[in-house]
């Protein structure tokens, strides 16, 4: 018996030993778990059409039916036959993925799609002692699911991974990384504070404000959850690898990609999503105007959550994204742990995530980034300023299609951000485009 082409005996012994322990793992589960664990490396974190597939489909059948999708060497050559995906939506009476949707949506997902990788995958969270969740498990943090399409396939965890299925009582403290003194006395009461009264934190473990809210924390005996942007078996950022290893053994360190997986800032914006869902309330202790903390807020607030800022001295620049926060969004200003608690409702119900929140582009909301998609940013993100890179590797390690990415890449090119070398495309230093623009 095989198992989206791998032997049962190949793939069950990976998946069992990253399963709940004494978890009875029949030949559909352990196929399940495996293409679940798939897609996460499939698929970028946050991905809508990867979503609504699996979720239609089943995790399994859907990686199935993309498999069977032929590939052609030359995709310009001919248009993309998808339809193996559009038969298992028809015959399950699904629409909503037109077929330029499947076609832009295979063009992203089929350069990654090898079983060996994901294989990889299991064995590396197999070697650092990592577990893998899904949503049908006792452990599952279920405030994710409001995230609808957007939710993550599975969850790589180190540490314990019970004190997810613990988070009806969380605050998620997040903040600027170059944080001042007034911002890091601040969190470490509040942080300190919020333990002691039995809530976990959750946060990013970033430098600054993130780091200092698992410390505290920790510091409390209380329990703390880090999210991270790449895989658990690469702690990032390297400087915090000594917190991250307390947190594994007194929290969870979390990750929606697989080991192996890099950080990348599109993959830290989708991170946010997780620290503002998985928890019940979001503080943010200090922001600058464009920190990525206003971020996490922003999906906090979209999806119901409470909303916290604490606010700091007119002059500091470091407290400007707080500020904004408070006059142009639902945020409630909040001072100290007393205050922050009060976010979180009495009976920890989530809030309702159908209730009205302000439309991205209102007035009242955080501005969407210029580049809205994430498209740019994922791309740049790909390119090496050290070498070139071929267009297949810009596509495969962005998660973009090959024609989408020849597409920016000449934009980009006409911009003077890159150039095209023999070898392939690479990017500018900021020093050469300093130079080049001075």
């Amino acid at each position: 018996m095989t198992i989206l082409g791998l032997a049962e005996s190949t793939v069950a012994p990976l998946i069992r030993a990253i399963a709940p322990d004494g978890a009875e793992l029949g030949r559909d589960a352990i196929a399940a778990r495996f293409a679940r664990a798939a897609w996460t490396g499939v698929s970028e974190p946050g991905d809508r059409d990867a979503g609504h597939l699996v979720a239609v489909l089943g995790a399994e059948a859907s990686l199935a039916a993309l498999t069977a999708v032929p590939w052609p060497q030359h995709l310009t050559d001919r248009e993309l036959d998808v339809t193996p995906l559009e038969a298992a939506l028809a015959g399950v009476g699904d629409d909503e993925l037109s077929h330029q949707d499947l076609v832009d949506a295979v063009k992203r997902w089929r350069p990654r799609l090898s079983a060996q990788t994901a294989l990889l995958a299991l064995r590396q969270a197999a070697r650092f002692g990592a577990s893998l969740i899904f949503p049908d498990d006792a452990d599952w943090p279920v405030g994710v699911d409001d995230l609808g399409e957007h939710a993550p396939h599975a969850l790589w965890v180190r540490g314990d991974r019970a004190l997810l299925g613990r988070l009806e009582r969380s605050i998620a403290v997040v903040g600027a990384r170059a944080a001042t003194g007034y911002g890091e006395h601040v969190t470490i009461e509040a942080a300190s504070g919020l333990a002691d009264r039995g809530f976990t934190i959750v946060s990013g473990a970033a430098y600054g404000i993130d780091g200092i809210a698992h410390r505290a924390a920790l510091a409390s005996s209380g329990p703390t959850v880090a999210f991270l942007a790449g895989g658990v078996d690469r702690f990032y950022p390297a400087g915090h690898e000594a917190l991250l290893t307390r947190i594994v053994e007194r929290g969870a360190v979390v990750s929606e990609v697989p080991p192996g997986t890099a950080p990348t800032r599109w993959r830290f914006l989708q991170r946010n999503r997780l620290i503002a869902a998985a928890s019940r309330a979001t503080v943010v202790v200090e922001a600058g105007w464009r920190s990525g903390s206003l971020n996490t807020a922003h999906h906090a607030a979209t999806i119901g959550r409470p909303v916290g800022a604490v606010p700091g001295p007119v002059t500091s620049a470091a407290s400007a994204g707080c500020h904004k926060l408070l006059r142009e969004t639902p945020a409630i200003l909040v001072t100290n742990a007393d205050e922050m608690a009060e976010l979180v409702p009495l009976d920890h119900v989530i809030p309702d995530a159908a209730a009205p929140v302000p439309a991205p582009n209102s007035s009242s909301t955080i501005p969407p980034a210029i580049d809205p998609s994430g498209t740019r940013l994922r791309l740049l993100d790909a390119l090496s300023e050290r070498s070139g890179r071929s267009v297949d590797r810009i596509a495969a390690l962005s998660g973009l299609a090959a024609d989408r990415v020849r597409a920016e890449l000449g934009l980009l090119e006409l911009e003077g951000i890159v150039h095209e070398l023999p070898s392939g495309w690479q990017k500018f230093t900021q020093k050469q485009l300093e130079a080049r623009r001075g």
